[in-house]
């Protein structure tokens, strides 16, 4: 008798519990089927951004909401769809799964994984686009992140919570600088993200495997979306791995994300909006290609305290053509962010590696967070590079300069030179601080160019093992030692090192 009682109250409960939405499920069919994209009847009720479910699994995301059907790109082949075939509303916005268990893989533009390292139990999901922090939820950009790059750290800062644009011609080094950047995140609690849109697989496999070899996957997480994926795919990668950031950004961590590079996916976001019969506008591009961005960009942030203080650091990569970035694409990505960095073709085939224009480069925030050493040492950096450029220019057409233009001339070569740096090879700030002081203080006058790199490499492991609670001060954004103190440790280092290359010093030709 009580188990009938308890079966009767269980049904009541049931029926009041029913929802008619519940029972029906709004099903369509698909009119038309073609390169990434699907025409669909019957969903009346489809939501902007809603998941949507093939036959066969596939998924589709709604994003033209027409009179009469519905726009949908395809996320996959859509090769086994075929018109009549029914299509889901899911109920639910485009999402990813996001949490811890996604570092050290390469996953897909839908967070599935391609590493052949098995699945990843996510129980968390995010939705790929959500509203960007507000002014009152953000902090201003106060904490430096090091890049390991001499030419940014001292000439255009990066600060935790800023936009930094990388943009140059095709195979200037853009990648190189991004992925230098990566590797110097290791120890320095900072999570990374890498986006490959349009890339060829053979050049993100490159990249897994360089991170592999500087034990950088560890903290990373590598998201491809390659040249031979459909275009839907290639437009959402962005938001899906700005999702995953965020995950980590809201638990009060700082990230670090790269987009590789925007250029194509926003010739991926063209394509999908002409096939979407959606009007043209300048260079085809669609009218909301700003949106695009600008809605991506905006996510990356300096959180308050009362959020937790996370960051999400990006910096997107663009494409020129030319070294032209007065094009569409360019200006409006520099308009968006907090400056940029851009890499000059010429300065790169003629060795200057990385191949950084200080003129056209610049970070509007970065500044503010430099560590008080690099600000000190670094000041007339600029300048210097500066005036050293224009004296090139002007005395290539003479040959008869006085001393003072030689001398000036000669600094600037070694300015040059000392900027230079070898590939996959990032400096700690606190060595970075020590060699620009040497630099402002004439410790480099005397030794020739073919010199410079040797004496750079060697001061670093004479610091390292000699000096390295100094070193950590600096890091921890402390004031420079005192004056004689440094002389001091500079002193010694030079002496022994013009004892061990004093031949070469002799029959230097530019001291």
């Amino acid at each position: 008798m009580t188990l009938d009682k308890k079966f009767t109250q269980d049904v009541i409960q049931q029926i009041k519990d029913f929802k008619i939405e519940d029972a029906v499920e709004e099903v369509g069919t698909v009119s038309y089927v073609g390169d990434g994209i699907a025409f669909s009847s019957g969903l009346d009720k489809a939501m902007y951004g809603e998941m949507v479910e093939f036959d066969d699994g596939t998924i589709g995301m709604v994003q033209n909401l027409e009179e009469d059907q519905v726009g949908i790109i395809i996320f996959g082949s859509y090769h086994q769809i075929h018109e009549g075939d029914l299509i889901r509303r899911l109920n639910r916005t485009m999402e990813v799964p996001v949490g811890t268990q996604l570092l050290g893989r390469v996953v897909d533009a839908l967070g599935r994984p391609i590493d052949d390292k098995g699945p990843i139990n996510n129980e968390k999901f995010r939705p790929i686009e959500i509203e960007a922090p507000g002014i009152m939820e953000r902090e201003s950009v106060n904490e430096p992140l090091q890049t390991g790059i001499k030419a940014i750290d001292s000439l255009v800062p990066i600060g935790r919570g800023q936009r930094e644009l990388i943009i140059g011609d095709r195979k200037t080094g853009k990648t190189a600088l991004a992925i230098d950047t990566i590797l110097n995140q290791k120890d320095q609690d900072v999570i990374c993200f890498y986006v490959a849109i349009g890339q060829k697989e053979s050049t993100v496999k490159n990249i897994v495997q360089t991170l592999q070899n500087h034990d950088a996957l560890k903290y990373s997480v590598v998201m491809t979306a390659s040249a031979s994926k459909p275009a839907p795919l290639l437009f959402v990668a962005p938001y899906a791995a700005t999702a995953m950031a965020e995950e980590f950004m809201y638990q009060g961590k700082d990230v670090l994300i790269i987009y590789d590079d925007l250029s194509k996916q926003a010739a991926a976001y063209r394509e999908m909006s002409l096939l979407l019969k959606r009007p043209p506008g300048r260079e085809a591009y669609p009218g909301d290609i700003f949106y695009l961005h600008s809605r991506l960009l905006e996510r990356s942030a300096k959180l308050s305290k009362e959020l937790g203080g996370g960051s999400i650091t990006s910096l997107p990569i663009v494409e020129t053509q030319a070294g032209d970035i007065s094009a569409y694409i360019p200006t409006n990505v520099i308009s968006i962010t907090d400056g940029q960095i851009f890499l000059q073709s010429d300065l790169f085939f003629s060795g200057v590696r990385p191949a950084i224009n200080a003129g056209l480069s610049v970070s509007r925030v970065g500044g503010a967070a430099q560590l008080k050493a690099m600000k000190q040492v670094s000041g007339t950096l600029r300048l210097d590079l500066a005036s050293y450029r224009e004296l090139e220019a002007f005395t290539s057409f003479g040959s008869d300069i006085d001393e003072m233009t030689a001398r000036q001339l000669r600094r600037g070569r070694k300015i040059v030179e000392i900027l230079k740096q070898p590939l996959h090879r990032p400096l700690r700030a606190g060595v970075q601080i020590i060699t620009f002081y040497a630099l402002g203080h004439g410790f480099f006058d005397d030794i020739p160019l073919n010199l410079i790199s040797k004496y750079e490499q060697q001061l670093t492991e004479f610091l390292s093992i000699n000096y390295s609670q100094i070193l950590k001060d600096l890091e921890s954004n402390r004031p420079l030692p005192t004056e004689l103190e440094l002389h001091n440790i500079l002193d010694k280092f030079t002496t022994n090192f013009n004892l061990t290359y004093q031949p070469e010093l002799a029959s230097g030709s530019d001291h």
